[in-house]
């Protein structure tokens, strides 16, 4: 593990415990990182965080149950982070949901209240947290995983594409940020947003053996182009979108 792409690296994951955050713990660790994982489900969290060390051939990967919805809680999660491992190399946003309606009329607008909370608060929250420790790192990264209907919103989704395009503008004024901080000589770190329509894995397929998934991210490809932007230059990605779906 010592000799991967990001030996040395700490990278924080927020919303550990799912699927796509049980695949990029997996596949940052395998990539040499220590990976630090927070979820709001104790032994959700626990559960992945020994997969991944399992996975991975006993690798550095730790989990903490954090409230990501308190800025308080989740400062002090980052400053943990940064004292304990000496350094911080990457925030990667996993923290999900969707609510949806059937036609446009009947969006409820209690569920723009339970998205707003999940999905922009959470980004507002950790990029807040996390920004001054990834600014002093020479490689940091904040990667925001966000989907195809913010750019093209459909009626019955109007609150979940209003979200999502809300976190997408959040992290765009997190890469300006660190574009500014760069001065002259360009950004040391970046914010990016991979977009996907959706998110498949193991499990959603074994229950839905004929479904075809057009368009879906596997959790695995996405934990790859996760990993893979530290790849890039900072200038290279901070404020761009990768698009792991076909654009709409």
């Amino acid at each position: 593990m010592g000799n991967g792409a990001l030996s040395g690296a700490v990278i924080a994951v927020a919303g550990a415990g799912g699927p796509a955050g049980r695949a990029a713990l997996l596949r940052l660790a395998e990539a040499g990182a220590t990976v630090v994982g927070a979820d709001n489900d104790p032994e959700r969290l626990a559960e992945a965080v020994d997969a991944a060390r399992y996975g991975a051939g006993g690798a550095s990967v730790i989990g903490e149950p954090v409230d990501l919805l308190d800025l308080n809680s989740t400062r002090d999660w980052a400053l943990r982070v940064e004292k304990d491992f000496g350094r911080v190399d990457g925030v990667v946003h996993l923290v999900g949901g969707w609510r949806g309606s059937e036609t446009f009329i009947k969006t409820s607008l209690d569920d723009w209240d339970f998205l707003e909370l999940l999905l922009i608060k959470t980004v507002q929250h950790t990029s807040l947290a996390f920004f001054e420790a990834l600014q002093r790192s020479e490689r940091g990264r904040y990667v925001l995983i966000s989907a195809s209907g913010a750019t093209k919103p459909s009626a019955s989704n109007a609150a979940y594409a209003a979200a999502k395009a809300a976190a997408e503008a959040w992290t765009l004024a997190l890469a300006d940020a660190f574009r500014k901080a760069g001065g002259a000589d360009g950004p040391t770190s970046a914010a990016t947003i991979l977009v996907v329509k959706a998110l498949v894995h193991e499990a959603m397929r074994a229950d839905r053996p004929n479904a075809k998934f057009a368009g879906f991210t596997d959790v695995k490809d996405l934990a790859e182009a996760i990993a893979g932007v530290w790849d890039k230059p900072a200038a290279e990605v901070n404020g761009n979108r990768l698009w792991l779906t076909e654009k709409p």
